[in-house]
């Protein structure tokens, strides 16, 4: 049973802020062991390890960083050293989930450490900006969890130990009661959407089980394609079905429901074989109780519900999203095919359906047979993404694979 849980943080500032976390966790049983990241100031007590071992992990001194005379750059040399020193610890077997505490500089410091350690180790961030849109999605560890910090900013009270007793509550439950990823079968890495408008996985997902694979499906609403991307970065994935790549399209058109400007580039970037389609390619999301764009306030739309409103791009956006995707799999590494169904790419989209543009989708199949690199196989179906045609071609492509070790099982 995990209960070594590392707590990190400016002693010199928050000093009883971390130790009050500290005691929570040994109250319920659990063994706290600290990380001092200040730069100043020391700590009344001694941590486990030091600011200067966390600064040593990154190459570097405190009278080096102090002398910069630059808060910012001393703080960055702080979260590469203390995210090369955690993922050590972890490798090691030191601890068994991560506790920060922070503002926005400790948030910033936050975000490099639990990105440095493995999915599947709980990783907890107090924060007093948690949730804030001024953290980049492209930052975010594929499991990282935040807490709001409220009335954290300056000492303790009865408002911000609500915060942090949970905090403390939540991290050492989850280091106990966590099931790691199993690596016994390999990996596939897909997205999708719901079944209300995308039904391949329904298909693929027991097929691709019975012949010994793992499928991980990944909801494409920007948080979930910034989990596939931290998962693709770090190789975890044998194959990626990558058929929902609305994300690219809302990234390009300025949407805040964004999984980051790397969308699309990781597995091709690890050398991870990528299939690739068109599953709501045409839609931009964004955040429906916010006012639509100006730019979009006469395009058709579908009110998802009171969080999303999708609409519809021209047919000159989609021809955007074209090149923007074939400029993605241009860098690929390993092979890539891209199926297109000619027939659309969502169930709104059906001939006849309420979201139906045949222009805009001639658009776009022009354009991608037009700009399709070299490097990429395009597989035209004659078809809608949602006929068992489509994943028909799909498991025909993946059986040729795995046949050849394109796939490695």
């Amino acid at each position: 049973m995990g209960n070594r849980i590392l707590i990190v943080g400016t002693y010199d500032t928050k000093d009883d802020e971390l130790n009050y976390l500290a005691s929570v966790i040994r109250a319920q049983g659990g063994q706290a062991l600290t990380m001092d990241v200040s730069v100043l100031g020391d700590p009344k007590l001694p941590t486990d390890w030091s600011k200067h071992d966390v600064v040593a992990a990154a190459g570097s001194s405190i009278a080096e960083i102090i002398a910069a005379e630059d808060e910012n750059f001393a703080m960055q040399a702080m979260a590469r050293g203390s995210a090369a020193l955690a993922s050590r610890l972890h490798h090691d077997g030191r601890f068994d989930g991560v506790l920060v505490l922070g503002g926005s500089m400790g948030t910033d410091l936050a975000l490099d450490l639990c990105a440095a350690l493995p999915l599947g180790v709980p990783k907890y961030v107090v924060s007093t900006v948690s949730f804030s849109p001024m953290i980049p999605p492209e930052r975010l560890a594929a499991d990282i969890q935040m807490i709001l910090w409220a009335g954290g900013l300056y000492g303790l009270n009865s408002v911000c130990k609500a915060s942090l007793s949970q905090a403390a509550g939540a991290v050492l439950g989850a280091a106990r009661a966590v099931e790691p990823p199993s690596r016994d079968k390999p990996l596939i890495g897909m997205t999708s959407f719901g079944k209300t408008v995308l039904r391949y996985m329904v298909h693929l997902k027991p097929a691709l089980e019975a012949r010994g694979f793992e499928v991980a499906v990944f909801h494409a609403t920007g948080m979930g394609g910034r989990a596939f991307e931290s998962l693709a970065a770090d190789g975890a994935f044998a194959a990626v079905m990558d058929f929902a790549p609305q994300e690219v399209a809302n990234h390009l058109f300025g949407s805040t429901i964004s999984a980051g400007s790397d969308r699309m580039t990781n597995a091709g970037r690890m050398a991870v074989p990528q299939m690739v389609s068109i599953g709501c390619y045409d839609l931009i999301d964004f955040v429906g109780w916010q006012p639509m764009p100006a730019a979009f306030s006469d395009t058709p739309a579908h009110a998802h519900n009171r969080l999303l409103t999708s609409v519809v791009q021209t047919p000159d956006q989609r021809r955007a999203v074209a090149r923007e995707i074939c400029g993605k799999l241009a860098a690929a590494a390993a092979p890539v095919s891209f199926f297109l169904p000619v027939q659309g790419g969502n169930e709104w989209d059906r001939a006849g359906g309420p979201l139906a543009d045949p222009e805009g989708l001639a658009a776009f199949v022009d354009e991608m047979r037009r700009v399709c690199p070299a490097n990429v196989r395009l597989i035209e179906l004659d078809a809608h993404i949602n006929d068992a045609a489509f994943t028909d071609a799909v498991l025909a492509q993946f059986d040729e694979w795995v046949a050849s070790g394109v796939v490695r099982r």
